[in-house]
């Protein structure tokens, strides 16, 4: 038995704990959670300052990208971006898995306990397999060509079985790159299996040119990449807009980026029987566009947000506080409590693992953060975290 005091204990479930105690057994599974130490207990109670918390979820991340950190030059926009992944992913086998490893041990490090991981080959499996942490592979597909739809959902579905028994699934990569007759593909495997979805919205503003008028630098993209994109017609409507009533209604649907996302948007996804969740990767946006989502329309309307760390070819670091720091510095009225929820049960939701990840409660096993070094209960440059389990 561990037995844990700190200035503060949030539980997530329940109110913050002042002087909190956190009571946990060998195998990390939460004994007790209150403001007073265990009766009669010989066990040393190990003082701590700052916020324990449970382990991060992170809701979304590509391990496969982890050797090109620090190799893509940042803020030219998504479109530059998007070529720089293509023209620069190529490596050895080994150069991939020995980055997606160290990346692995180091979100472990960083206090994380959950990952929801986009994937595009087998690379990862061994490292997913004999990993600390809870993995869900996104089996991406690409496909913007109609033609190429039914290959391309079959190639899925084979690399899909590589990865079983692991959680896993089948999932579209964005609306600039996945075709109609791919969307209804995935839109009718999900009638019938256990398949979350987690696609990338509205990451650049000229992914809603291109659907509303067919302008943009997306048409440059298509051409550079000697695609002939002649059948797609002008949507009148931003792509969410547009490619929403091709999604499921059977499956939690994650949403990540949302970087131009706005309230009619919002207003629209409310109208449809849909399951929700938006993700935030506030550290990869800044990489990328140099803008950051407007959250407070998203608090406005009561939504669920996750929060993810994207990849390192996209970021610095692969650590759910540094996305919570980016947060709050931009928007100050967003409190540390509400950052933690969505940095723990909003992620464990989304992915079913509730019942063992994202609140301080007894019988389950959320691992234990311990951040510190913040101002009264604010995030800072110098805060940190360490995980205590």
């Amino acid at each position: 038995m561990k037995i844990f005091r700190a200035d503060y204990v949030f539980p997530v479930y329940a109110d913050p704990i002042k002087n909190g105690v956190v009571t946990v057994d060998d195998f990390g599974k939460i004994i007790s959670v209150s403001n007073n130490l265990p009766p009669d207990s010989s066990v040393p109670v190990e003082e701590l300052s700052g916020i324990i918390c449970p382990g991060f979820v992170n809701a979304h991340c590509h391990m496969e990208l982890s050797h090109l950190k620090d190799k893509i030059q940042p803020r030219r926009g998504l479109v530059s971006f998007i070529k720089d992944v293509q023209n620069l992913r190529g490596a050895t086998d080994e150069e991939i898995t020995t980055a997606a490893a160290q990346a692995d041990k180091d979100m472990y490090e960083n206090g994380i306990v959950a990952v929801g991981d986009i994937t595009n080959s087998n690379a990862t499996i061994a490292i997913k397999a004999n990993s600390k942490l809870y993995y869900h592979s996104f089996i991406e597909s690409f496909g913007f060509l109609p033609e190429r739809a039914e290959g391309i959902f079959n190639k899925a579905l084979e690399l899909l079985n590589q990865f079983k028994p692991q959680p896993c699934s089948i999932t579209p990569h964005a609306p600039y790159s996945v075709s109609k007759d791919l969307f209804k593909l995935i839109k009718n495997y999900c009638e019938t299996e256990e398949n979350l979805i987690s696609i990338h919205n509205q990451e650049c503003e000229d992914e809603n040119k291109f659907y509303r008028y067919k302008l943009g630098d997306f048409n440059n993209m298509y051409e550079y990449f000697g695609m002939d994109i002649s059948y797609f017609k002008p949507q009148a409507r931003d792509s969410l807009q547009s490619i929403l009533p091709l999604l499921t209604n059977k499956q939690k649907i994650l949403m990540v980026h949302n970087t131009f996302t706005n309230l009619k948007d919002i207003y629209f996804i409310k109208r449809f029987d849909r399951k929700i969740y938006w993700c935030f990767c506030p550290g990869a946006n800044l990489y990328i566009e140099n803008q950051l989502p407007k959250v407070t329309l998203f608090l406005s309307q009561g939504v669920n947000i996750t929060l993810g760390t994207d990849s390192l070819a996209s970021n610095s670091k692969l650590c759910i506080l540094n996305e919570m720091r980016i947060l709050q510095q931009k928007y100050p009225s967003l409190t540390t409590a509400m950052l933690i929820q969505w940095a723990t049960i909003n992620g464990a939701m989304y992915l079913g693992i509730e019942n063992e990840k994202g609140t301080l409660e007894p019988g389950k096993k959320p691992g234990l953060n311990l951040i510190s070094q913040l101002n009264g209960l604010k995030i800072t440059p110098e805060t940190k975290v360490r995980r205590l389990i």
